[in-house]
């Protein structure tokens, strides 16, 4: 693990860079989706292996928890980009509200 942390504004910002230099631009809203959930598969897979009752045949490659969050962080920021949200924006409203409705939930 690395020190080096970037908001995501900044993570958006350099997907966008990196998308912007080719003629082809974001995939459409749907496309993007289909590849999450590809990348989400991806991450599923990884952790059976890692930690599940399933270990990888021997011709299977290498991969790591880590490496497919990464590419499901690139995808969200992609679909982000795509759609003009910030990811910082959405995460807030999404944690203000499991911090108000889960507040009581759990066992302190």
């Amino acid at each position: 693990m690395t020190n080096k942390s970037i908001t995501m504004i900044e993570m958006q910002q350099r997907v966008d860079r990196y998308i912007s230099q080719f003629k082809e631009g974001y995939f459409s809203p749907l496309s993007l989706t289909a590849r999450l959930t590809e990348e989400v598969g991806e991450l599923a897979r990884e952790i059976q292996h890692t930690y599940g009752d399933k270990p990888k045949k021997s011709t299977e490659q290498e991969g790591s928890v880590e490496e497919e969050v990464g590419d499901i962080l690139f995808v969200l920021a992609c679909l982000g980009n795509s759609l003009d949200f910030d990811l910082s924006d959405a995460f807030e409203q999404s944690i203000s509200k499991i911090e108000t409705r889960d507040k009581d939930r759990w066992t302190r």
